[in-house]
């Protein structure tokens, strides 16, 4: 072929191209864009489905699911292990009672304390290896910093139930306050802080001794979730009730100031990035994630993401976050400079909890 023809086969496949571009729908265009930015990251994100007892494996080079795992009866909490190799899934004996269902009936149900702990899920065979045993109903927890300690929020037994991972056994039981939700181990290692829906506060627990060194006033109603800047120096507290986020002083272990979120809002889980320039929180029944300027703490924008989100994970570099949304059992993956949903993901039956690689 001569050198001409050759120009020209170049530049008419070139336009083809780039016709074939200009004409593919913008979700087309969106879901490869988010396929193309996830593939070079390879890190796999793990969501807990509540109701269909198993833990979703998310490719992020192809934002699909490549593993589903059997791990147990309502796994909801999600973490994985600082070196990457294993995942914890959080599960319970207790039945589950929606909002709206009056305490005496949720009463009636039946209740299989056998059933409680945590599944060890080995991520290189992608199977449950066992069950360690972590107090009653277990639902929300975290990792120490060296991987050796689960510390597990006891929402039936108001306690914080800590975990010897390698011997496989529960060593103490804190007392907390009452209907304990989440748990989050602060920046510096030293401190774990747990929710309390019922007592309306968040108590701090010193690591070392095991002892309670504070309880702090949520500043509203039913608080679920912790998140910290990463240089610790903000705590934020999500509550459900009152539509409002608290900031926190870790150092003085005091609260600082309150966010409002817009009407509507239900706020539950919180993802902050590596830069800590923001806080997204996601709003439960409201069906949305708030988006929240760490500097003015101040709400800067609103984003629909599906039905019910309640976990909530983004990316090791921050660009993409993902919301697992319960009754639409798929999973949202936001563009986090646009502020737009790119693309849903099918997963199980009512996601719950997002955890991802530690490393990208």
């Amino acid at each position: 072929m001569g050198h001409r023809c050759r120009i020209l086969l170049l530049a008419s496949l070139a336009a083809c191209t780039t016709r074939d571009e200009r004409s593919a729908s913008p979700n087309q265009r969106d879901s490869a864009s988010a396929s193309t930015a996830s593939a070079t990251r390879g890190a796999l994100l793990f969501i807990s489905n509540e109701d269909s007892r198993n833990l979703s494996v998310i490719d992020q080079g192809s934002n699909a699911v490549v593993a589903t795992i059997e791990v147990g009866t309502r796994p909801r909490g999600v973490k994985v292990s600082p070196d990457g190799r294993t995942v914890y899934v959080a599960l319970s004996g207790s039945p589950k009672c929606p909002p709206t269902m009056p305490d005496a009936e949720c009463a009636k149900k039946k209740v299989d304390r056998s059933l409680d702990g945590v599944a060890v899920v080995d991520v290189a065979s992608r199977k449950t290896v066992k069950v360690l045993p972590a107090g009653l109903d277990p639902e929300a927890f975290d990792v120490s910093a060296d991987g050796r300690t689960l510390f597990v929020s006891n929402e039936d037994a108001d306690s914080l139930t800590v975990v010897d991972i390698a011997s496989d056994r529960a060593t103490s039981n804190v007392k907390v306050g009452r209907e304990p939700e989440g748990v989050t181990v602060a920046p510096d290692g030293k401190t774990v802080w747990v929710t309390s829906e019922g007592d309306h506060d968040v108590s701090v627990i010193d690591v070392a001794s095991g002892k309670s060194l504070a309880r702090i006033d949520a500043g509203g109603e039913r608080p679920r979730s912790v998140g910290f800047l990463p240089d610790g120096s903000k705590a934020y507290v999500t509550n459900e009730q009152t539509a409002n986020v608290a900031v926190m002083d870790p150092a003085a272990r005091v609260l600082r100031r309150m966010i409002t979120l817009p009407s509507g809002s239900f706020p539950m889980g919180i993802a902050i990035p590596r830069d800590g320039r923001r806080v997204y929180i996601s709003n439960g029944r409201g069906g949305t994630v708030s988006v929240i300027d760490a500097v003015r703490d101040s709400v800067i924008a609103t984003v629909q993401v599906g039905r019910r989100p309640w976990g909530l994970v983004l990316s090791h570099d921050g660009k993409w976050l993902y919301t697992a949304n319960g009754p639409g059992n798929d999973v949202s993956v936001v563009d986090t400079d646009r502020l737009e949903v790119v693309q849903r993901i099918p997963v199980g039956a009512s996601p719950w909890g997002a955890a991802r690689e530690a490393t990208p």
